[in-house]
């Protein structure tokens, strides 16, 4: 499929965020392409990671946090005070800077969400648990181990976790909020050779500091920035255009490296 017939899976609309007084981003109009990965870019506090937790509704657990617009989801309006959000989360998951793996067994890690989404056929479990290390490049590493501690892993193996603890629900979409920026260089080659094999199977939102990475890795990148103290998108498109022939001048002085 060439990137002129990719669709929108998720498309947010005028969408803004709140923290009380602050207003942390504003007006935010994208399209988040099916079976892409989007990368968003640019300079800290810009709004980037505020962006993606409105995605699966994790600004509701964070105080006085009011997020306007509009975001669709297929036929859904995720902001719709209706929405079941366990179950919006199950279909939308999310994985965080630092590795956060549970202090369970490797194996409890991933049959604890199975179990509270009302899987408890046993070898059900165990098959998805296998298959789904194995889809993370974690199997052959891990088999031999699955009853002892998550926390006993390296930091490259518990991201890779925390990623097959999201995939084992099966979702949708994959949130990822700069995934490789608390690993050393070899680790964060691995997990970011496992995201761009995602692309396959899953639409994927990332959040990168790290141009070259996004470069490698995205089908689509926007670029974040603030502007009177306010984050705004400044530009979206295919990664080719926004590396190669930008639109705005803040986008290509960014891409340059002489802004940011």
């Amino acid at each position: 499929m060439s990137q002129s017939q990719h669709q929108p899976l998720i498309q947010t609309l005028h969408l803004s965020l709140h923290y009380g007084k602050k207003t942390a981003f504003c007006n935010v109009n994208l399209p988040i392409n099916a079976g892409c990965i989007t990368a968003l870019v640019g300079p800290s506090g810009c709004g980037k990671t505020s962006f993606l937790s409105c995605l699966n509704r994790m600004t509701d657990l964070i105080p006085r946090c009011r997020v306007s617009g509009s975001i669709r989801f297929d036929s859904l309006e995720i902001l719709d005070s209706q929405i079941n959000t366990i179950a919006l989360r199950r279909r939308i998951g999310m994985i965080f800077q630092k590795p956060n793996p549970f202090p369970f067994s490797i194996w409890k890690n991933l049959a604890f969400p199975l179990q509270e989404h009302g899987i408890k056929e046993p070898e059900e479990i165990e098959l998805l648990i296998e298959t789904t290390l194995q889809d993370v490049g974690l199997w052959d590493e891990v088999k031999d181990r699955l009853k002892t501690s998550a926390l006993t892993l390296s930091g490259g193996q518990k991201q890779r976790l925390c990623i097959a603890r999201a995939l084992v629900l099966q979702p949708e979409v994959l949130l990822l909020d700069e995934p490789c920026s608390a690993l050393d260089p070899i680790s964060s080659g691995v997990v970011e050779d496992l995201i761009a094999s995602l692309r396959e199977n899953y639409t994927v939102v990332i959040v990168t500091h790290n141009l070259a990475q996004a470069k490698r890795i995205a089908d689509y990148t926007a670029l974040f920035w603030v502007k009177e103290g306010v984050g705004r998108l400044i530009e979206y498109g295919c990664v080719e255009q926004i590396f190669e022939a930008p639109q705005q001048a803040l986008t290509a002085a960014y891409v340059n490296g002489s802004r940011g």
